[in-house]
């Protein structure tokens, strides 16, 4: 798949992302207030927060420390001295009248993050990832028609990431953020939860002929599931490429998504950076961040999840594909590598957790950490697959009877038992005896004399028949494997 294979009606769609990541920090960016998610509106904003006279902003070490485990995640270039700016504007939810953010001197500069769509490798240039404090938010419900303001967000950390105009169709905007997301739960500096609005994410969207200079871009705001994000992606381009079809101009613009509808609405004319008038903050000195400090962050940091789809598919020899698959979360390929040390074959253990167990947690709409079967159990259920003991459509039987009732065993002789004991309660157990089933393939041959002439005049699909007649006659016990070569010997 080419870029050009995302041309909409003959526009080269054109995306860039700034993604506002909440810091998992105890306090705000420059204040010893809480952070936590959910208090009573403006019970959490102090005076520093609100820029009251004779208050100082303080910088949060643990907010430093995270922007830098990010930047050491992407490849990116952490500054040895950054600068604070105050980004002026007046809304009613921005009590200081300006935000502390960084602009020409940002902490973290470049870096990429490498994604697949479908199993197609891309990869989107970071332009950089600033610190900035988040304002507090409006309330337009439940107020008789007005509008209340909650400060209670108001200095919380942000590090807001920005790229490229780099992707080119909302199904790759939807791939970066998931694995943007991915790596800022990874290595801890964000809990990613959309909903709370810890991850929320702006894309700036145009439409161009291939070719062309890059068309008007309006900034969809706010986007706070990937669902919508698509949705929103996809109306924004149908809609300028309408308007410029018809002859009109596209103009800059900040955009809302509404759900309900499916359509994006003009908030209000798109700023530029002049219109906010950075300066350096007075309050604050340079953020100088000094070698050792930023080495001692990367002696730290855990295995990333580009390093460790490398050594999944180094180690245990499994596809591009699964790797990338399996570490979505540490706690996916930490389940996967304790399947594989309880004695499941790596890409049989792959493509369950992929599959089944994948299955059965998004239908129970939990997390592969609250799997109620644990992983020395699935290594155990994989090797009586395995060994022929029972057979892989069997053993999801056994599986859904595991995640009901797994037992409260651990080591690997007791995992054995367990799954044992249900496939022998459940008459599970795979028939592998030959002379078993060479009597009953005579008997399906012998009684099946058209699908016998027919395979014999090469007709495949009278052996399937066969096959399916035997394993009918074993109510679906016997090894299909073993079938398979049994009745090719007796067919001659």
């Amino acid at each position: 798949m080419t870029r050009a294979s995302f041309l909409v009606q003959g526009y080269e769609v054109v995306i860039g992302f700034e993604t506002h990541v909440q810091l998992a920090t105890r306090s705000k960016i420059f204040s010893r207030a809480a952070t936590a998610f959910g208090a009573a509106p403006n019970t959490q904003a102090c005076a520093v927060d609100l820029a009251l006279p004779g208050t100082l902003p303080v910088m949060n070490r643990a907010a430093v420390e995270c922007a830098i485990r990010f930047g050491l995640a992407v490849g990116a270039q952490v500054a040895p001295r950054s600068i604070f700016a105050r980004k002026n504007y007046f809304y009613p939810d921005l009590p200081k009248g300006y935000q502390i953010s960084q602009y020409e001197i940002p902490v973290v500069q470049g870096g990429t993050i490498p994604f697949y769509l479908g199993d197609e490798q891309r990869c989107v240039r970071l332009v950089r990832a600033h610190l900035e404090e988040d304002a507090g938010k409006s309330l337009h419900e439940d107020f008789h028609g007005m509008s209340g303001i909650d400060l209670n967000r108001a200095g919380t950390p942000l590090l807001e990431i920005v790229t490229e105009p780099d992707i080119r169709s909302s199904a790759e905007a939807v791939a970066y953020a998931k694995e943007l997301h991915k790596i800022v739960t990874w290595i801890g500096i964000c809990d990613g939860n959309m909903q709370e609005g810890s991850f929320r994410c702006d894309a700036n969207v145009s439409v161009r002929k291939p070719g062309q200079p890059l068309g008007t871009r309006r900034e969809i705001k706010n986007l706070n599931s990937f669902k919508f994000m698509q949705q929103a992606i996809d109306y924004e381009v149908r809609w300028q490429i309408e308007e410029l079809e018809d002859g009109r101009a596209i103009e800059q613009a900040t955009v809302l998504f509404d759900p309900d509808t499916g359509e994006t609405r003009a908030m209000r004319t798109k700023e530029d950076a002049a219109d906010y008038r950075y300066f350096p903050d007075p309050d604050l000195p340079p953020l100088v961040i000094a070698a050792d400090w930023v080495a001692r962050v990367q002696s730290e940091m855990p295995e990333l999840p580009r390093a460790m789809a490398e050594r999944l598919v180094r180690e245990y020899g499994l596809p591009d594909y699964d790797a990338a698959t399996l570490t979505q979360s540490p706690a996916m390929a930490g389940y996967f590598e304790a399947t594989v040390r309880a004695g499941a074959a790596p890409k049989a253990a792959s493509n369950w957790i992929m599959g089944e167990v994948s299955r059965r947690l998004n239908a129970a709409e939990t997390g592969i950490d609250a799997c109620p079967v644990p992983p020395w159990l699935l290594g155990a259920l994989l090797q009586r697959v395995s060994d022929g003991t029972v057979s892989n459509n069997a053993a999801k039987q056994v599986f859904d009877a595991l995640w009901v009732e797994p037992g409260d065993v651990q080591d690997g002789p007791a995992a054995l038992a367990r799954v044992d004991a249900v496939i022998a309660a459940k008459g599970l157990r795979q028939m592998n005896d030959t002379g078993a089933l060479e009597a009953i393939i005579a008997q399906v041959i012998a009684a099946n004399e058209k699908n016998v002439a027919e395979y014999r005049a090469g007709k495949d699909k009278a052996f399937n028949a066969l096959v399916g007649q035997v394993m009918k006659a074993t109510q679906g016990k016997a090894n299909p494997q073993q079938v398979n070569e049994l009745l090719k010997r007796a067919l001659g």
